[in-house]
């Protein structure tokens, strides 16, 4: 007769030292979309910081004045900088032959024009370097087969629009080649820069899906507030308007026309914001009515942020409050920094400051975003 059972006693055949050693069987969701989570989310860190450093490079080179020292594109040969003074006297004399030179810098010496050419050079060099680690990383990852499941296109799509973007950078370079240009075409300037945005808040979304289990998220997906989430999808579009209108205010210097705050040239409007015809051309080449239009987004979207704001106070999760704390702060510190550097005439190191808080105020948005979308349930010990 088989002896009694305790109700609270284990039902198994199995000893409960050989339970113990058996390992821990994880579930469905994490045996089919397995891979090198860890490993590819720390490629993307780097691609990141690489795309971070290739806008703060690109920024300094609009602002020396540097982007039209290179007069031809090669994206292969092109890697090889002048290693001899006649290579740099035939780089020299191409140069020589564009607008730039011949209406702004006749008097520019050949010491002059290195110091342009090594801004520009290096803008290029980084793009490169930022293709070969994207392809090498992605290559890698696919010939292990440990890119997870639904995530092959997703990886493709950075470096798809990493060739786009070389694409448009010389689409943009070429506009300052001819006629009586000397810069590049402005709504070119904010195309590229444009898309360099968008390419830094994939990858970021990316990490932050990646920083987090799969299993997690599909559970986070129940918890989504879709008010939040709106409301910053649309503040992220504003913030996203707001970063081409700078493009183009750096494009033309329109940061350097009309120093005063809060009025232009002691009224509201600039004078004469509708004098080039066709009035349309007004929209991207008038210095005046351009700043103007920078101005007045950039109170509008400050004026949304705090709405937004205010709404995620309504959130039950700590992780999201905290995240649209930082994003109101950083806009708020764009703000500041927007009209220190009217009133400075944009001077480089504050125009450059503000274009890097601009990639901190878009990260911050996204990162706010993601949180609404995903958010992480608050332990007892962290608080409400």
């Amino acid at each position: 007769m088989a002896a009694k059972r305790s109700i609270f006693e284990e039902v198994s055949e199995e000893k409960p030292e050989a339970q113990k050693a058996r390992p821990v069987q994880t579930g469905v969701i994490d045996k089919a979309r397995g891979g090198a989570r860890r490993a590819i989310r720390a490629w993307l860190i780097v691609l990141f910081a690489m795309v971070v450093a290739m806008i703060v490079v690109g920024g300094l080179t609009r602002l020396t004045d540097s982007g039209l020292s290179i007069t031809e594109w090669a994206p292969v040969t092109g890697a090889v900088p002048p290693l001899s003074e006649e290579a740099w006297n035939v780089e020299f004399e191409k140069y020589q032959q564009i607008p730039e030179f011949e209406l702004q810098n006749s008097e520019m010496t050949l010491s002059e024009f290195k110091s342009i050419y090594w801004w520009e050079w290096g803008h290029r060099q980084l793009g490169r370097v930022i293709g070969l680690v994207w392809a090498v990383g992605f290559l890698g990852f696919l010939a292990a087969r440990k890119i997870p499941v639904g995530w092959t296109g997703r990886l493709v799509l950075p470096g798809v629009l990493g060739g786009v973007q070389g694409a448009i950078g010389w689409w943009m370079v070429s506009s300052g080649l001819g006629g009586e240009m000397t810069d590049v075409a402005s709504y070119r300037l904010a195309v590229h820069l444009g898309l360099a945005f968008v390419i830094l808040g994939l990858i970021g979304w990316y990490v932050m899906m990646l920083s987090r289990p799969e299993r997690d998220l599909m559970q986070a997906r129940r918890q989504k507030e879709a008010k939040l989430w709106g409301l910053s999808t649309g503040l992220l579009h504003l913030v996203f308007l707001q970063i081409l209108l700078g493009a183009l205010v750096a494009g033309i210097d329109a940061g350097r026309a009309f120093p005063t705050w809060p009025l232009m040239a002691g009224g509201v409007l600039p004078p004469f914001p509708f004098e080039i015809e066709p009035v349309w051309r007004n929209f991207f080449e008038n210095a005046g009515l351009v700043q103007f239009m920078h101005r007045t987004l950039g109170y509008i979207a400050f004026a949304f942020a705090i709405f937004v704001w205010a709404r995620s106070r309504r959130s039950a999760h700590r992780r999201t409050r905290r995240a649209f704390d930082w994003m109101l702060v950083m806009v708020f510190g764009q703000v500041v920094l927007g009209i220190v550097a009217v009133l400075t005439q944009a001077q480089w190191h504050v125009a450059i400051t503000h274009q890097l808080v601009a990639v901190v105020v878009w990260m911050l948005i996204l990162r706010g975003r993601f949180l609404a979308g995903y958010p992480v349930a608050s332990s007892v010990r962290e608080g409400l």
